[in-house]
């Protein structure tokens, strides 16, 4: 398992990388070497043989040696040509009868091949054959005044000294490319640890953060990458740490929350307990104040269990076409009569009719915390605001209010669970410090967001602004 886990690792593959790249131009170069060397020692050899053949067929003619081929100084020739390429030389007159074979075989024989009646045509042929390594040329011996072919030269030239010069060149070449190879290799071991090293360090970092062994921060800097890594790092540590925090804080909080109706209560109890021949009276408003305290305790309750379904995954979301002027419109209706108990005036403005795709339970409980908010959180004859727009793409909800107002302070934290902007006050009116967080998880559901604007003394406008086509 081990040994397929290298192959996987970076250091593997940059090894084999640069690897590959010293070694592969040396396998490129000895090819191309090898091919080029053996195409021009051919075309060499070649051009050589027949420009002393031309030289040769032009006495030929002249001596008019294929009719009286007893010419010491011709044949004398002819042979020295074929000792001197290693070769055989055909010559045959017009009745494709050999007049002449310097191997002495097949003199006064017919030949008729496609070479020998193509050079009667007129072409001079020259064929190189790789595998039996030789070359062969057929050319035609012309009379230079009547331009009439009187005869064919067949001259077949060995390339065995080519051969033997190829294939020393390649084994000086392998050996080349062996050591070019060895060097490329090593290099390639080098450069890869000293690439990857700055990798161990992040690992060996991580794990030292993790056991506590060094302070909560990466700084690997020794490439632009790896720095980036570290940055990244570093905020995803200092995140959880924030996360971390934030969890310890609801804990608590939840944790006291809780702890604080139940104490309320034991001391009432208590005292009731205590006391003998309690007059109804007393055992009435104790009483009053334990329903009041239980009442309170099932409120954060309940937004803790919003809180929770609003936590889980946006598959939950129950999507419909909602009339979003009529969801406004019922939820103003229903909260009326806790305005008019606060003395607050409400306002519903309808610029457009806006229908969109929402989980209307969801955006309902959203909007209901914010106008609720607006009217708690306000002055005696005051107002709450409440106005629906859209363009093509978004509607938008905006709830001004003339209450109370937050701190400038406070509106970065006012999402936060079981934050308060005025303690005292939402004790009173039965605040759990989770309405906005709720609101907030809910608008975010929607792929939407919320903004608020706020000065204190001088009221609260919160703007909610959500898709008009649910994106899953």
């Amino acid at each position: 398992m081990k040994r397929f886990k290298f192959f996987k690792s970076l250091k593997f593959r940059i090894f084999l990388l640069l690897a590959l790249m010293g070694i592969l131009p040396g396998m490129v170069f000895r090819m191309g070497l090898l091919r080029t060397y053996e195409s021009q020692a051919v075309e060499i050899r070649s051009m050589d043989i027949l420009s002393q053949a031309k030289v040769l067929g032009t006495q030929i003619v002249t001596n008019d040696y294929l009719n009286n081929s007893a010419q010491e100084t011709i044949s004398g020739q002819l042979e020295l040509l074929s000792q001197i390429y290693d070769g055989r030389v055909l010559l045959i007159n017009s009745r494709f009868q050999i007049v002449t074979d310097t191997y002495n075989l097949d003199t006064g024989k017919t030949i008729i091949s496609e070479e020998v009646i193509r050079s009667f045509k007129g072409e001079e042929i020259t064929k190189y054959d790789s595998e039996d390594r030789y070359i062969e040329m057929t050319i035609p011996l012309t009379n230079s005044e009547t331009r009439e072919i009187l005869g064919v030269m067949m001259v077949s030239v060995s390339t065995d000294s080519i051969q033997l010069n190829y294939e020393y060149l390649e084994g000086n070449a392998m050996v080349l490319e062996t050591a070019l190879g060895i060097v490329a290799a090593a290099l390639a071991i080098f450069l890869a640890i000293r690439l990857v090293r700055p990798f161990g360090k992040i690992t060996r970092s991580i794990n030292a953060i993790q056991t506590g062994e060094e302070q909560e921060e990466l700084d690997v800097s020794d490439y632009t990458e790896t720095e980036a890594i570290s940055n990244a790092f570093n905020q995803m540590i200092k995140r959880m740490q924030v996360i971390d925090q934030s969890r310890q804080e609801f804990v608590s909080n939840v944790s006291h929350e809780l702890k604080t109706p139940l104490t309320s209560m034991k001391v009432l109890a208590d005292s009731l307990l205590s006391q003998e021949n309690v007059p109804a009276e007393l055992y009435k408003e104790f009483m009053t104040d334990i329903a009041e305290e239980i009442e309170r305790e099932n409120k954060i309750i309940n937004d803790l269990l919003s809180l929770v379904k609003l936590d889980k995954s946006a598959g939950e979301m129950n999507i419909t076409h909602v009339n979003i002027n009529d969801l406004l419109e019922q939820i103003l209706k229903r909260l009326k009569p806790i305005a008019e108990k606060a003395d607050v005036e409400m306002v519903l403005e309808s610029f457009r009719p806006v229908t969109a795709e929402v989980d209307e339970v969801k955006l309902t409980l959203a909007l209901t915390n914010l106008i609720e908010n607006a009217i708690k959180y306000n002055r005696p004859d005051g107002w709450v605001h409440v106005s629906l727009n859209a363009d093509h793409k978004y509607f938008f909800v905006r709830i001004e209010d003339s209450g109370i107002g937050i701190p400038e302070e406070s509106l970065e934290h006012i999402y936060e669970r079981f934050y308060r902007v005025d303690k005292s006050h939402s004790r009173e009116i039965g605040g759990t410090g989770l309405g906005l967080a709720i609101t907030r998880n809910a608008v975010l559901m929607h792929r939407g967001a919320i903004k608020a604007h706020s000065k204190e003394g001088e009221g609260t406008i919160f703007t909610v602004r959500i898709p008009l086509n649910y994106i899953a």
